[in-house]
């Protein structure tokens, strides 16, 4: 790593490797943080808590339930969908437990979106939160799903608590939509008939697969990353290497609420903090911001994750400044651009630098991070983690010179070695050895790095390269804008010019107003010739803004014009 331009600047104290075989499997890894950490809170979600031990006990009880009740066998897809519930932890333990395979599966999916999921997977079981129960309904006829495990958003709560949540949920907030599948088993009857004493611990090599972790499909269809023990527990100890100067072990209080079924926070929240005995708080609907800032004030947290729509969700709301952050020590933005306004708002706000860090879901995901200390970075996605190799080529494949924008190639331990029944996909994704991520990014002076923009979003306007990140970063750093997204469009002079859609902040916002901003902070092929404003942008499950479906919804607006 020395040869490297970054070393020089590598924080002190972290080491230059990792070891992706510290421990044998997931399972194992389970199994040591249960036995240190008995007796101290694991996970805690609407005022409810589990212990490690406790987590210890379900974990066998739902594996025992695949194996013995369901059958189920070693290396069996189950898919898991729901949002942050109790719920989530313990079926995705046990599944890791009993030697299967997780599938996470985005609760938002379509039924058309589920169905291709779990028919690519083969998945043989799915555990789903009832409130998606008829989608799956719809198409269950169609995929290998043999057996379904339905919880409802109470189960775990307990005694009277529970039961009143689960009926407002169902009656009062009419958010179940009716459903009928045939043989369905309630997610209370799996642990209370799973027989711990009947677990039989699989042996398990580091380099099968523990997850099938989709892609956003934002570049066609979903593939699914096959990620192994290896590749999972290697990136958690890279994280954890790279965290370590600031985390403690039984002490931290960890604020999940990006989803676990997301590659951020399954590698980053639900495992790296396991590893040290941290307390979860669990976020089941972050959108809900008054709901969510209360469960910030119950809380001496001390390390949380998000995107960038969600800290300036937080930001944009009077309550926030209110939170006691006394206690916070780590915010880490990824899964999209953190734009430089939410980044100085942020510490200005908290008085914690918001570090930004960078990967994907082939990688397990992270590969890049800044350095967690005081020092504010803001634009830049970091360095290398331990045992990460980080190289920018151009389209021949040759590294391009400092300064210069190139495509971001990763080689490490966490990084996927093949894509599931995907040979044509998986061989176009790797080149010598290293994976090919389809962003762009360009190291400053200092060897940091920093991304420019997907390779595939570039905007070209008579021959120069526009990218949506910048312009966006821009934009948003008006007063009056709350969200921004910014596409190509056809142009018969320029070959494309910039189009920005906008949700205001102040409704007295004028595309006249925008565009002499623009003007006044960028150069004139950058500017955006078209403002469109809209009420709200497409998002992700994660909150990230969908460029794809704002360019489809132009080239269907020009197609019917």
């Amino acid at each position: 790593m020395q040869d490297y331009p970054w070393f020089k600047n590598y924080p002190e104290g972290i080491p230059q490797e990792i070891n992706p075989d510290a421990y044998d499997n997931l399972s194992d890894f389970f199994e040591v943080s249960v036995k240190k950490y008995t007796g101290l809170i694991a996970y805690e979600n609407m005022g409810k808590s589990i212990t490690f031990d406790e987590l210890d006990q379900m974990t066998q009880s739902f594996a025992s339930y695949l194996q013995n009740d369901l059958g189920l066998q070693k290396g069996d897809r189950v898919a898991i969908q729901m949002p942050n519930l109790l719920q989530l932890p313990i079926a995705l333990f046990g599944c890791l437990r009993a030697g299967m395979v997780v599938v996470n599966t985005n609760p938002l999916y379509t039924a058309r979106e589920m169905e291709h999921q779990f028919k690519d997977t083969g998945a043989k079981a799915v555990v789903i939160l009832a409130n998606f129960a008829h989608n799956l309904e719809k198409i269950i006829g169609n995929t290998d799903i043999k057996h379904v495990i339905i919880t409802e958003i109470g189960d775990l709560l307990g005694g009277i608590k529970g039961l009143v949540v689960n009926f407002v949920v169902k009656n009062v907030r009419k958010m179940v939509p009716s459903y009928k599948i045939s043989g369905a088993i309630k997610y209370n009857d799996v642990l209370k008939k799973g027989k711990p004493a009947k677990y039989n611990r699989p042996a398990i090599k580091n380099e099968e697969i523990a997850f099938l972790q989709y892609t956003g499909g934002t570049t066609g269809v979903s593939k699914g990353a096959m990620l192994s023990h290896r590749n999972i527990i290697a990136n958690m100890e890279q994280i954890s290497a790279w965290m370590l100067p600031k985390l403690e072990e039984r002490k931290e209080t960890m604020i999940t609420a990006l989803p676990m079924y997301h590659i951020f926070a399954l590698t980053v929240n639900c495992l790296a903090m396991f590893k040290i005995g941290a307390k979860n708080v669990l976020i089941t609907n972050p959108r809900d911001l008054p709901t969510f800032i209360k469960e910030l004030k119950k809380h001496p947290f001390t390390v949380m994750t998000g995107v960038n729509t969600l800290f300036k969700g937080l930001l944009n709301n009077p309550e926030f400044s209110s939170v006691d952050f006394s206690h916070f020590k780590i915010a880490v933005g990824g899964g999209m651009a953190v734009q430089d306004i939410v980044a100085k708002r942020w510490k200005e706000t908290t008085g914690v630098a918001l570090v930004e860090g960078y990967g994907l879901s082939e990688t397990s995901p992270v590969l890049t991070c800044n350095p967690i200390d005081e020092t504010e970075r803001i634009g830049t996605i970091g360095l290398p983690l331990p045992s990460t190799e980080i190289i920018l080529l151009n389209d021949e494949g040759k590294p391009v010179p400092d300064g210069t924008p190139g495509e971001i190639c990763a080689k490490g331990p966490q990084v996927m070695n093949r894509y599931w029944n995907r040979k044509e996909e998986t061989e176009n994704v790797f080149y010598n050895g290293y994976f090919k991520t389809g962003d762009m990014g360009v190291t400053d002076d200092s060897g940091f790095f920093k991304i420019v923009d997907r390779k595939k979003e570039m905007i070209n306007v008579s021959g120069f390269n526009v990218y949506p990140n910048e312009i966006e970063n821009i934009v948003a750093a008006h007063h009056k804008v709350l969200e921004v997204g910014a596409i190509g469009i056809s142009d018969p002079k320029s070959n494309e010019v910039v189009k920005i859609f906008v949700v205001k902040k102040d409704d007295s916002l004028t595309q006249e107003e925008i565009i002499a901003y623009c003007k006044e902070n960028m150069t004139g092929y950058k500017v955006p010739k078209v403002v469109e404003f809209r009420d709200e942008l497409p998002k992700s499950n994660v909150g990230k803004i969908l460029r794809r479906l704002l360019k489809e919804s132009e080239e269907k607006a020009s197609q019917t014009a």
